[in-house]
């Protein structure tokens, strides 16, 4: 058995199921900032405004076809904030892509901002929950 040597690029590597969703957050928060003057920082106090943007986009019986995209986006962008918050990772399979925090705990942040344009759901919430520790029991 040989000990194999890693760079530091390899060790700070993230996943390959993290291109797509890390692009996704990376759109929307370009696109709040040009677009909206909204500056979106990663930070988990950032989907508080996260929730009251699609909170507005629903209030304005905006058709979900419109936003289907940019809704992908914020559940991403929640999805980057869980990760670099809370040391999660990005896992995918068929096209769909969750967050996985490392208790082992599975979640669909994307899955959650379209749950907040239907009414329901909260990015700020699932971001609260996904980076508290589980009780011990």
């Amino acid at each position: 058995m040989t000990a194999q040597t890693t760079t530091p690029e390899q060790q700070h590597a993230r996943p390959s199921a993290a291109a797509r969703p890390v692009r996704w957050a990376a759109d929307v928060v370009a696109t709040m900032r040009e677009g909206a003057r909204v500056r979106l920082d990663y930070s988990a106090q950032s989907l508080w405004q996260v929730d009251r943007i699609i909170d507005d986009l629903r209030r304005e019986n905006t058709p979900y076809a419109a936003v289907e995209g940019v809704l992908r986006g914020f559940g991403a962008y929640a999805g980057e904030v869980i990760a670099r918050q809370g040391g999660a990772e990005w896992w995918a399979s068929g096209g769909d892509h969750w967050i996985r925090t490392s208790d082992g705990r599975l979640w669909d942040p994307i899955e959650e901002a379209r749950h907040r344009f239907a009414g329901e759901g909260s990015l700020r919430l699932l971001c609260r929950d996904a980076t508290e520790r589980p009780p011990r029991g």
